[in-house]
């Protein structure tokens, strides 16, 4: 430790479950921070929205305080960690706090995806750091690898599974055939799914986190409006039957690829072969699947949110941003320059899976066949399951775009042979 060298003082904005883990950790591990560091590392305040609530953790006297705008402008703080979520006051938080002086750690994978790069302009411009390991994945370091690590490598694709809570909801459909509505009851009597679950089954959280994804992965600025977005709320009971038919199980899954010079980036319900890495990520475990030119492919696995895991990582960035403080350097700030295009997810290449209800009489095979024929669709595989009144057609495509897919499907929808296209799920993972 260096003698005589003042303590970094850090304000805290927010004392939630990740808050109250991060006080936690900056208090009970004071002296090996202090030894990694080379310095002590103080608290200098807590912001919160209401000084009498109920916390997970014991706060010293006299740190609580309602007033962070003043807290992030004082000038014996240093580093400023914003666990509180949401855009505002977030972002004029964090804004001023680099305008003051201090370095930023969050978790606000919210407004990095939706107005990161006025956050990284703003910590060039103050010369600070801004770090944010842990708005993606929870413990999970995926973010410094993509940053730092494959910083002399060419990364090609990003397929992750980011968001416990549908994780958990499609594990369980998968193990016990429940239904959508059960397993989500399911997850928020355990404490897996909030009271109102939108963020998390309708895809937003993991669009966030894709948008952040893609934006190092391939060094252009993605925001989470330039991410094609579809929830689970759809998938049905059958829809994972069908892939248990196939060997496959449904995952929500955020994929993040390079095509052609541009960028491709999507958060689906998809079905992937249980040979694949990323079909035995069970419960509300996460788990990130990288592909790169000369390292190959790498997998990140562990828990994706939850206070202490979550805290751990801002701990892990507040170290880097401590020591980087004492050298009198920076990390590596925003890396926009290859300025790729977004592809809409019409041109974006995919498989579908499309189960259809049939007439069961001559020539209902071909005539299907037809229908994705007519948009260029090829086929992968076909099979029919019963006959009669209860006919059903499974198709498998190889690669084509979203668009001619879903003009096939369309089509399908209009014979006058198909009494209804009963599941429509993309299918990731198998060599074409």
């Amino acid at each position: 430790m260096n003698e005589g060298e003042k303590p970094l003082r850090v304000a805290v904005l927010g004392c939630g479950s990740v808050g109250s883990q991060v006080v936690r950790l900056l208090t009970e591990q004071a002296d090996d921070l202090a030894a990694r560091i080379g310095v002590p590392v103080e608290l200098a305040g807590i912001a919160v929205r209401r000084l009498d609530a109920q916390r997970e953790v014991e706060v010293p006297d006299g740190l609580l305080t309602t007033d962070a705008a003043g807290l992030v402008t004082r000038d014996d703080v240093d580093l400023v960690v914003e666990v509180i979520g949401g855009i505002e006051p977030a972002r004029s938080l964090i804004l001023s706090a680099l305008e003051h002086g201090a370095s930023v750690v969050t978790a606000n994978k919210a407004l990095l995806a939706e107005d990161g790069p006025t956050l990284f302009e703003a910590a060039e411009k103050a010369g600070r750091d801004l770090y944010y390991e842990a708005a993606v994945a929870g413990a999970i370091p995926i973010l410094r690898p993509l940053r730092e690590s494959l910083a002399g490598d060419k990364v090609t694709r990003v397929l992750g599974i980011v968001n416990g809570t549908t994780n958990f909801i499609l594990d369980k459909m998968d193990t016990s055939g429940a239904g959508f509505a059960e397993a989500l009851e399911e997850a928020q009597d355990l404490g897996y799914a909030e009271a109102d679950p939108t963020a998390d089954v309708e895809g937003f959280d993991a669009a966030a986190k894709a948008a952040i994804l893609a934006s190092l992965a391939f060094h252009s600025r993605v925001t989470a409006s330039d991410v094609h977005r579809e929830g689970i709320s759809e998938v049905t009971a059958a829809d994972v039957q069908s892939a248990r038919d196939m060997d496959s199980v449904v995952k929500l899954l955020a994929i993040c690829e390079l095509k052609d010079g541009a960028v491709a980036v999507r958060v689906h319900p998809a079905m992937i072969p249980l040979s694949h890495p990323l079909a035995s990520v069970r419960g509300a475990y996460n788990a990130v699947f990288v592909e790169s030119e000369a390292a190959g492919q790498l997998m990140f696995y562990g828990p994706g949110a939850g206070g202490p895991p979550t805290a751990s990582a801002v701990l892990g960035d507040l170290v880097t941003v401590a020591r980087n403080r004492l050298g009198n350097t920076r990390g590596p700030g925003e890396s926009a320059y290859a300025d790729r295009v977004v592809l809409p997810m019409g041109e974006t290449l995919t498989r579908y899976h499309v189960a259809i209800d049939v007439d069961d009489r001559a020539g209902v095979l071909a005539t299907v066949a037809n229908a994705f024929a007519d948009h260029g669709v090829s086929i992968q595989t076909v099979r029919q399951e019963g006959r009669g009144a209860d006919a059903q057609l499974v198709v498998v495509s190889h690669q084509a775009t979203d668009a001619q897919l879903a003009a096939t499907v369309e089509q399908l929808r209009s014979m006058d042979i198909v009494r209804e296209v009963t599941s429509v799920m993309r299918v990731e993972g198998d060599a074409e």
